[in-house]
C-alpha cells in the first residue's frame, strides 16, 4: 500500500512518532523562537543536552524544559559534550535519574575540532548502557561495520553523520549511507551536517528512516519558516524514496517516444 503524507509513522523498538524528523533545542536566539520552529516542523521527538538542562530548576521558571510542550513532544535526552564512555554513561544516567527519560542519544566525542564519534567508546558505552536498561541511539560515523557492531550491541536505531556537527555540508558519503541501511535491520537516523532542506530530502531518498537536526534550523535567517521547510522536505525524500527513482541513462530518451504511435 501506498504511504501517505498522513501515514509516515516511524517506530523506534515499540514506540511510534508521527514524524520522522527530530530537532534539537540549541543555538536558537530565543526559547520562544525554538518551540515556534518545533511547531512548525511537525516533529513529535525533540532532543535535549542533558548538560544544558538544570534539573533543579521549579517547573514554570523560564528554563528550556518550560518551552517544550511534553504533553505532545517526547524528549530524548542526549550526552552531548562527553569525551569519554564513562563520561557520557554517568551523563545518561543522571538523565534518568532526573526523570527525562530512559531513552539516550549517545554521543561520545573523539575530537574536539571535528566532534567526530570516538567510536571504540561509543560502542563500549552503548553496551553498558543497554545492558541498564537504556534505550540507546547512537551517533556514530557513517561507518558499516561499526554501524552492525552497534546494532549487535543493542542500539535500538543507529545515527550515523552526513557529514561533522553543524558543518552545514550536507550528505558527503551517500554510498555509505546506503551501505548502512543494507546493512542493519534497526532504524538508521541521519544526524549532523544537514544544511539546508534539499540535504534532509537526500538523507531520506538515500533510505534513512528519519532525519535528526539542529543548527540547519536554528541558525537559519528565518528558523521557523525553514523547520516547516525541513517538514516538506522529509515527506517528500521519504516518498521519493518509496516510488523509487528512475534509472541513471547516459544518453537522452525522449519524453514523448514515437514508438507505438499510428503510422510510424
Amino acid at each position: 500500500m501506498t504511504e501517505t503524507l498522513s501515514n509516515q509513522t516511524f517506530t523506534i523498538r515499540s514506540r511510534t512518532f508521527a514524524s520522522r524528523l527530530i530537532v534539537g533545542t540549541g543555538k536558537y536566539p530565543t526559547f520562544e523562537i525554538m518551540r515556534a520552529a518545533h511547531e512548525a516542523s511537525g516533529a513529535d521527538m525533540v532532543t535535549v543536552a542533558v548538560r544544558r538542562v538544570d534539573l533543579s530548576a521549579p517547573q514554570g521558571s523560564g528554563s528550556l524544559l518550560d518551552f517544550i510542550d511534553t504533553a505532545k513532544v517526547f524528549i530524548l535526552p542526549n550526552t552531548a559534550a562527553c569525551y569519554t564512555a564513562d563520561e557520557a554513561v554517568r551523563t545518561a544516567r543522571l538523565g534518568r535519574e532526573a526523570g527525562l527519560s530512559e531513552w539516550v542519544k549517545l554521543e561520545v566525542i573523539g575530537d574536539p575540532k571535528t566532534l567526530y564519534p570516538d567510536v571504540v567508546g561509543l560502542l563500549e558505552a552503548t553496551k553498558i548502557l543497554v545492558g541498564e536498561g537504556f534505550i540507546v541511539l547512537p551517533y556514530t560515523t557513517d561507518d558499516v561495520v561499526m554501524a552492525k557492531k552497534l546494532e549487535d550491541a543493542g542500539a535500538a536505531a543507529v545515527m550515523p553523520l552526513g557529514a561533522p556537527i553543524g558543518s552545514g555540508l550536507g550528505i558527503q558519503n551517500p554510498i555509505n549511507i546506503e551501505l548502512i541501511r543494507e546493512a542493519i535491520s534497526v532504524p538508521l537516523i541521519v544526524d549532523a551536517g544537514v544544511g539546508t532542506a534539499s540535504d534532509a530530502a537526500i538523507a531520506m531518498e538515500l533510505g534513512a528512516d528519519g532525519v535528526l537536526m539542529n543548527t540547519a534550523i536554528a541558525e537559519a535567517k528565518d528558523p521557523v519558516l525553514m523547520a516547516s521547510a525541513m517538514r516538506h522536505a522529509v515527506l517528500a525524500g521519504r516518498e521519493a524514496f518509496l516510488a523509487g527513482r528512475m534509472p541513471r541513462r547516459k544518453y537522452a530518451s525522449a519524453s514523448s517516444p514515437l514508438q507505438g504511435v499510428i503510422g510510424k
